[in-house]
C-alpha cells in the first residue's frame, strides 16, 4: 500500500505547491495516492509489533515503540494533507497555497515524534540483524525506510521509492515465513471468519459515512 501510494505521486514535485497543483489537476489520482499511503501506514502496526517481538530485548522493545510512534506521526500528517486538498477544492490552488504557506511551520505536539519517524527503523533494523529475525539484506532494506520524506504534503522522489521498496523487501518475505510457520485452521473456519471480517469492515465504512 505504501509503495502504491508513493508510485502514484511520481509525476509531481516533492514539495507542497506542486502537490496542491496536482490535486487540482488530478484529484482522483492524488486521493488514491494519499489514501494508499495512509492505509499502508495504519496497517503496518501488526507486522511491526510481530517483528519487534521476534527481535526481542532492548532493540526489539525500543525499535517497535519508536516505529509505531513514527506511524502515529505520519497518520497525523495525513489528516493535514486531507484538509489541504479540501482547501484546494474550496479556495482554488492559489488560495490553498497561500493558506498552507502561511501556516506550514505552525507548532503541533506531534513534532516530538519527528525523531522516532527517522530513527525507529534504524533501531529495529539493527535489532533484526543482531537477532537474525531478518538477514543482513532484509535488515538493510528495513533501515532504508529512514529515507522516506517526513512531513506534510510530501510527494515522491527516488529516495521515497527506494524506502518503500526496501520495506517490501524486508517485510513481505518475513510475513510469508511467519504464515508458513503457523498451522492454518480448517477451510470452513477461514471462510466464516473472512465473511465476518468483510461484513465488519463494510459496516464500519457505512457507519463512518453516516457519521
Amino acid at each position: 500500500m505504501l509503495l502504491a501510494g508513493v508510485l502514484l505521486r511520481l509525476p509531481h514535485d516533492l514539495f507542497f505547491p506542486a502537490q496542491l497543483e496536482a490535486s487540482a489537476q488530478a484529484p482522483e489520482r492524488m486521493f488514491a495516492a494519499y489514501s494508499c499511503f495512509l492505509l499502508g501506514t495504519v496497517l503496518l502496526w501488526p507486522g511491526i509489533l510481530l517483528l519487534a517481538r521476534r527481535v526481542g530485548g532492548g532493540f526489539g522493545r525500543w525499535g517497535g515503540i519508536l516505529v509505531v510512534c513514527g506511524l502515529f506521526a505520519r497518520t497525523f500528517h495525513a489528516g493535514i494533507d486531507h484538509l489541504a486538498f479540501q482547501l484546494v477544492r474550496v479556495l482554488g490552488v492559489e488560495g490553498a497555497t497561500e493558506v498552507i504557506a502561511d501556516s506550514y511551520g505552525a507548532y503541533h505536539v506531534m513534532r516530538v515524534f519527528t525523531v522516532p519517524v527517522l530513527s525507529g527503523w534504524v533501531v529495529l533494523a539493527i535489532g533484526a540483524w543482531r537477532s537474525r529475525a531478518l538477514g543482513r539484506a532484509g535488515a538493510v532494506a528495513l533501515g532504508s525506510m529512514t529515507a522516506m520524506p517526513v512531513g506534510v504534503l510530501k510527494g515522491t522522489e527516488w529516495l521515497s521509492v527506494l524506502a518503500a521498496v526496501g520495506l517490501c523487501v524486508a517485510l513481505v518475505p518475513f510475513g510469508v515465513r511467519v504464515l508458513r510457520e503457523r498451522p492454518w485452521p480448517a477451510a470452513p473456519v477461514v471462510v466464516r471468519w473472512s465473511a465476518i471480517g468483510v461484513a465488519t469492515v463494510a459496516a464500519m465504512y457505512f457507519l463512518g459515512q453516516a457519521g
